[in-house]
């Protein structure tokens, strides 16, 4: 059976999006991609930060895999603001050997940094993030080069530089990674 990317589009993450942006997760990543409404228990909400830990809900979503067999990579986009135990917030994060990840749109759209919304940087931002955090799920680890996939954000500046592809490099090992599945 060919392998393929679940994404699990959650209803408080933005609506109308998860046509384009699993197209370009699956353009990026050479894999297909399927988008479906989300059945992950939603856990790790804490109150005092109004954000979900991260950590939290990649184990809800793996115990969700678990329950219903799925060995294929679960990709979770939620609405909500993302924070792990090490960081204040993250765009995303991914367990590779669980096949779980999450990204989150809360800081993804322009409105959160006070800017004019624009559906096109949106979609952008979430298709390079849901591949970031695919190809982690595949054994990449992040990269040094600044444009690709797997460079490492830490601000949406440096998340909106990357291009929406693998550097060369990452390009060849996600290939051969693949190849060895």
């Amino acid at each position: 059976m060919e392998m393929h990317i679940h994404i699990f589009w959650d209803a408080l993450a933005p609506e109308g999006f998860q046509v384009p942006v699993s197209r370009n997760i699956a353009a990026m990543t050479g894999i297909r991609a399927t988008v479906s409404e989300n059945h992950v228990r939603m856990t790790g909400y804490t109150g005092s930060k109004r954000q979900v830990d991260a950590t939290a809900l990649l184990d809800s979503i793996s115990a969700y895999k678990r329950r219903h067999q799925i060995t294929d990579p679960v990709l979770l986009v939620i609405g909500q603001d993302l924070f792990t135990p090490e960081h204040s917030f993250v765009f995303g994060l991914a367990r590779a050997p669980a096949g779980a990840s999450v990204v989150s749109a809360a800081r993804l759209g322009n409105e959160y940094y006070g800017r004019a919304a624009c559906d096109d940087d949106l979609i952008d931002r979430l298709s390079k993030e849901g591949a970031h955090e695919s190809g982690h799920l595949f054994g990449l680890d992040h990269c040094a080069d600044p444009e690709c996939i797997m460079f490492k954000p830490d601000t949406l500046a440096e998340l909106d530089r990357k291009k929406k592809m693998f550097c060369v490099n990452c390009m060849k090992k996600l290939e051969n990674l693949l190849a060895g599945q």
